[in-house]
């Protein structure tokens, strides 16, 4: 049995105004810059840790008035939980003892244990204040702030048995083995011997410094000059030089790490790169980690660690990262990890997820529901954050069925607005179908707070089922009136461009890739065969009761011959002409878009407020 910190919430901290934040044993913290990703973090450090001893006055948060919160305030939850992560009734002796009298229950009989953490300056002794409190009861979120703790008994002890261990995005293990704060530091500061392995290891030392003095003629010079020193002290002093440090307890100053692939071939730390470097300082954690489990173990005392790690994945490769995540998440205690890195953010479970986001002065946490049915989530795994994991990050999802929207609408984006898509964080996404493959996006699009924008094909089946689709996550909806929603007319996207007066942006497209003559060709020998069978309005079949399927001939000698034929070219290859369709409409002006175009461009720039 062991505990979790459930439920964490923070008020007037940073770019933080007021969040709470639900947590599981590991949370993988994802976001933008500046989304608040290192303030919950360091508020939990505040709670925890040390932090307090570096808070400053940049860390009140501001609101849209200038005006600096009066207190910083962050209040966590701690319940108590089975081998599985799931919260059971009561704790166990080990951690009541920890907690003293300070846990409470629900009137469910569920018990916790809540710890209030108040900073504010110090208007007598100048500087900051930091207490904690424990709370009596655990207040809905809408009210948490107006609880008020009693005075009487502070929580004044720091609990050992709950430590928190923060990984900095900087880290170099290189320069940590020379600060005696790092987690390397402390790991070679309470190194122990015997006294009689003392004895036995300095005796070894000496002998090797002899040995190597005697071995080496400017040591053995340097010795013979440096006695000289004797005429300052009557004779009586000795030179001793000792390439290796003399006692044990000096091994730390020099200690170096070697790393290679073979024993003859490893090199000081200081010679490898970022990526090893920052992956060694974040292994040194997991030993200091052990040394303090075990201490723990050896005076029957519980251990539950909380360690957050900022940005693990950097210098990494992406199987680097994947080893890195692995050794983070099998820490015995709890793990918070924030992350720039799709991948990464792939290798957690769903449910290990939290997208924090600033909207507004506003910062905010979403997380996928928990209800979500087991095929819409393999498939939100495997076609969204598997294979689209940058839409983690975005300011805002716009989702087409096919591969020429998917390419031309971020370039006519950049056109019309004077800057590139991805800069402002919206991403196009083409989902290569309709309905149904719209749902998993649609599902994580809801759940995480962002902002979807459709741009759809007009056909009537095509509109039955992204409406179906699209009211089952976002409940009952006119989609010809959403203003977030652009449906063309009864048409796919090539042919509303040439409905709508773009036959040559398609017919300079056409040939651009395939010479002037392929369109008048394509009609001289396809003209008269027959096209892809489709169902017939005839009765199905007395013998088999099966429908009847008709195969119509290509028809390109009537008036829209032409019309008919540059659609059908486009449609053998359609990812082929794409991009050339798209530079073609970068020609024109942005008043000269297509008309659709441009109120898909005006409900982005309306929703996302560019």
């Amino acid at each position: 049995m062991s505990i979790l910190i459930d439920v964490v919430r923070v008020a007037g901290f940073r770019g933080i105004e007021d969040i709470e934040i639900p947590f599981s044993r590991v949370a993988v913290l994802i976001g933008a810059n500046n989304s608040g990703k290192t303030s919950v973090i360091k508020a939990l450090q505040l709670a925890l840790g040390d932090y307090s001893r570096y808070i400053s006055e940049e860390d009140f948060y501001i609101d849209e008035n200038d005006c600096a919160a009066e207190s910083v305030l962050v209040d966590l939850r701690i319940i108590p939980v089975n081998v599985n992560g799931e919260r059971i009734d009561v704790f166990d002796a080990d951690w009541l003892e920890e907690f003293e009298d300070r846990v409470q229950s629900e009137a469910s009989g569920k018990q916790f244990f809540a710890l209030r953490t108040k900073c504010q300056r110090d208007t007598i002794k100048g500087g900051f204040s930091t207490e904690r409190f424990a709370l009596k009861i655990w207040p809905e979120y809408e009210h948490w702030k107006e609880e008020v703790p009693s005075r009487q008994k502070p929580v004044r002890k720091k609990f050992d048995s709950l430590p928190f261990i923060s990984i900095d995005a900087q880290r170099d293990i290189h320069s940590e083995l020379r600060e005696r704060s790092s987690f390397i530091g402390k790991v070679l500061s309470s190194i122990e011997y015997e006294t009689s392995d003392i004895e036995h290891l300095e005796s070894m030392v000496a002998a090797i410094n002899e040995e190597a003095v005697k071995k080496s003629e400017p040591l053995k010079a340097l010795k013979t000059h440096l006695e000289r020193l004797n005429k300052s002290f009557n004779g009586s002093g000795e030179a001793e030089i000792t390439p290796f440090p003399k006692k044990i307890r000096d091994l730390s100053k020099q200690f170096t790490v070697h790393f290679g692939e073979k024993e003859n071939s490893s090199f000081s730390m200081e010679y490898h790169g970022m990526g090893t470097r920052s992956w060694a300082s974040m292994l040194t954690v997991k030993a200091f980690e052990d040394l303090m489990e075990n201490k723990h173990k050896e005076e029957e005392k519980p251990f539950f660690p909380v360690v957050a790690a900022e940005e693990p994945e950097a210098h990494l490769h992406p199987n680097a990262q994947r080893a890195i995540y692995k050794q983070l998440v099998q820490s015995n205690g709890q793990v918070i990890i924030s992350s720039h890195s799709p991948y990464l953010a792939a290798l957690a479970d769903q449910s290990e997820l939290r997208i924090l986001s600033i909207s507004g002065d506003r910062a905010s946490v979403n997380r996928l529901n928990e209800d979500i049915e087991p095929e819409d989530r393999r498939k939100i795994q495997r076609e969204v954050i598997h294979s689209r994991g940058e839409i983690l990050f975005s300011k805002a999802i716009v989702l087409s069925e096919g591969e020429t929207e998917e390419q031309t609408l971020p370039l006519l984006f950049e056109k019309y607005f004077g800057e590139d898509a991805f800069s402002l964080g919206i991403d196009f996404i083409g989902v290569s179908g309709s309905g149904a493959k719209y749902r998993p996006f649609l599902i994580f699009a809801h759940d995480f707070d962002i902002p979807v924008f459709i741009f759809s094909d007009g056909e009537d089946k095509t509109i039955s089922d992204l409406t179906s689709h699209y009211e089952r996550v976002f409940g009952e909806t006119d989609i010809n009136m959403a203003e977030n929603i652009t449906i063309l007319e009864n048409t796919d996207f090539e042919g509303y461009l040439l409905e709508s007066g773009y036959e040559k942006v398609i017919e300079e497209a056409i040939k651009n890739v395939d010479g002037d003559e392929k369109i008048d060709q394509w009609i001289r020998r396809r003209h008269g065969t027959p096209m892809r069978a489709v169902k017939s309005d005839k009765p199905s079949c007395e013998t088999c009761n099966q429908p009847i399927f008709e195969s119509p001939l290509r028809d390109y000698e009537n008036e829209d011959g032409r019309y008919k034929a540059m659609l059908d070219i486009l449609d053998t290859k359609k990812p082929k002409y794409a991009k050339v369709v798209a530079e073609e409409l970068c020609k024109l002006e942005p008043e000269e878009m297509p008309g659709k175009i441009i109120e898909l461009f005006e409900q982005i720039k309306s929703g996302v407020k560019l």
